[in-house]
């Protein structure tokens, strides 16, 4: 039996502000991706979703972003390499220590918005996101576009990495994302999404916005959460899947060797 992942994007919400629908999307899938606080997220929102991806058996990864909240992380900001590497070290050690107060472990890093697109073609920045990782935990798995410099960055560092598939997005020539700005970026139709993640996994391409068939490898699929339709979407799409004999997991994670309580050269502190 072929696995797949299923991942989505939750813990969005922040203070009064209600973003998706993470209490019924969470059951469905097999990742989750939780927002560390500088797109979404703030401390009670990441400690409720922690629990409540626990309580479905859901495995936990951290959403690190551009500090962005105005802009949803969305927005491209010029960082440095250092400036990457704090960031995500810092956002990745918030979640962690979540998910250990709850009996956890964090188990995959996945980055947001406009942090994602831009490691994807940005060697210098995904190198940095990679080392960020790795310093933290090397058992974790790093979560990137598929055939993007960062899965190429992260496996240079020795990281096991996901390489990433959307249900809902179109896709350019060189196998990125078309940008949200424009009109045509998101499938809303669901029975063309549907059809899109079965042809990236069946042919291991996509159908790209101007209709060339681009090559690209699927270990997971995201499910946006805040569409209208997004549970209806995933519930129907997890039952294609499994009907089709697909198995629905998370990507295979290394035991963690990484004492608490070590210093940086590994030795007890």
């Amino acid at each position: 039996m072929r696995s797949i992942d299923l991942n989505a994007d939750v813990g969005e919400s922040y203070g009064a502000w209600r973003m998706g629908q993470d209490e019924a999307l969470l059951p469905l899938v097999s990742s989750a991706n939780i927002a560390c606080g500088f797109h979404a997220g703030d401390p009670g929102t990441m400690h409720a979703t922690v629990r409540l991806a626990l309580s479905h058996g859901v495995a936990i990864g951290a959403h690190p972003s551009l500090p962005d909240l105005a802009g949803f992380g969305r927005r491209a900001m010029q960082v440095s390499a250092n400036e990457a590497y704090g960031l995500v070290l810092y956002q990745v050690g918030a979640l962690s220590a979540f998910a250990r107060a709850a009996g956890g472990e964090l188990r995959h890093v996945k980055p947001h918005g406009a942090l994602y697109n831009m490691a994807a073609r940005d060697r210098a920045l995904s190198d940095a996101i990679a080392s960020a990782v790795h310093a933290f935990d090397p058992t974790l798995v790093l979560v990137g576009l598929a055939g993007s410099a960062l899965v190429a960055a992260g496996r240079e560092r020795g990281l096991d990495c996901a390489e990433e598939v959307f249900a809902d997005r179109r896709y350019e020539d060189d196998g990125s994302l078309t940008p949200r700005t424009r009109d045509d970026a998101l499938i809303h139709d669901e029975a063309e999404a549907r059809a899109q993640v079965f042809g990236m996994l069946r042919d291991g391409e996509v159908a790209s916005r101007s209709g060339r068939r681009v090559p690209l490898n699927a270990d997971t699929v995201c499910l946006h959460g805040d569409a209208p339709r997004a549970v209806e979407f995933a519930r129907t799409l997890r039952a294609a899947l499994a009907e089709a004999g697909f198995e629905i997991r998370a990507p295979r994670h290394r035991a963690s060797t990484r004492d608490p309580d070590a210093g940086r050269d590994g030795r007890a502190a």
